[in-house]
């Protein structure tokens, strides 16, 4: 029972020692808290009884974090974080209204694919969930980083995320303009690729320069290219194959309305291959959250018929 009692008055002053840990002061701490500097003394000694260590050390002009402290605060931080973000999960599915703040991590990639309308018909329909889309073409964690859900193609997703499709599979080719086939003869094969400018992908993840992935004879190829020009965004590389200065590798879709117009021209067609398509992830426990199934049900919104 005395154990039980000491771990009841521990969570129950635990946001007291962060917040003194934070403010460095008693005095601020209870400021903050709406309490006297005497009952913050107070829960801070509890706390340090039923531990058997202190956390603090307190002088006359100061108050800072022993060793045991800043553990204690490394570890119990996030905990009470994480417990906050839960109860509030709690309480919103409870309520069945979806409001509050929605944070996306999304390769830019995938904003006019899917992204912008979403985010579209989600003001459209929830008008009080804020949307936050952060864009981002690492492979950032979205748990540790404090969004609530990204999206990935289908290979990158984590397999303890749940996974919804927001795209048809997307077919990755070669593409360039009319202007730069004039000087340059449209490339036949894939060892043709070493005799053209080639715009790079930079990639942000790993800082490597990406190598063109193709299918040959049912075998996977990937090609390293060259160029006098390495970007790391994709609708940009659209841009610069557009206006004449290489070869670029894009999805299919990215330069749909080029290609209609001419703009841009598409070569090695019978070495293409087809990624997974882009998808929407999200750790299990946010499903049920009122925001999401409300970011859900658009995302059913906009999927072609089947």
């Amino acid at each position: 029972m005395q154990e039980l009692s000491a771990t009841r008055d521990l969570l129950r002053h635990l946001p007291v020692v962060l917040s003194v840990a934070q403010k460095r002061s008693f005095t601020a701490a209870a400021r903050e808290l709406g309490m006297t500097p005497s009952a913050v003394s107070h829960a801070v000694r509890q706390v340090e009884s039923g531990l058997g260590v202190a956390l603090f050390a307190r002088t006359t002009r100061s108050v800072s974090l022993t060793e045991a402290g800043h553990g204690f605060v490394a570890a119990a931080e996030p905990a009470l974080t994480g417990l906050g973000e839960e109860l509030e999960l709690l309480r919103l599915a409870a309520s069945g209204e979806a409001t509050g703040l929605l944070r996306l991590n999304v390769p830019r990639v995938a904003l006019p694919l899917t992204v912008t309308p979403l985010a579209l018909e989600l003001g459209r329909k929830h008008s009080k969930v804020q949307l936050e889309i952060f864009i981002d073409d690492g492979l950032s964690d979205i748990v540790a980083q404090g969004f609530d859900a990204g999206v990935r193609l289908g290979e990158m997703v984590q397999q303890d995320m749940v996974a919804v499709r927001l795209t048809p599979p997307l077919e990755a080719i070669v593409v360039g303009s009319p202007t730069y086939f004039r000087t340059h003869p449209p490339p036949k094969t894939l060892s043709d690729l070493a005799q053209h400018q080639c715009i790079g992908y930079r990639e942000v993840s790993g800082g490597g320069l990406y190598r063109w992935e193709f299918q040959e004879a049912g075998d996977d190829r990937r090609v390293e290219v060259r160029g006098s020009l390495v970007v790391n965004d994709a609708l940009y590389a659209a841009e610069l194959a557009e206006a004449g200065q290489g070869l670029a590798y894009l999805f299919a879709p990215l330069v749909e309305r080029q290609l209609a117009c001419g703009s841009l021209m598409r070569v090695l067609p019978e070495y293409s291959i087809v990624e997974s398509g882009l998808f929407l992830y999200f750790p299990q426990r946010i499903s049920t959250a009122p925001k999401m199934r409300a970011l859900l049900e658009c995302v059913r919104c906009l999927q072609p018929p089947q």
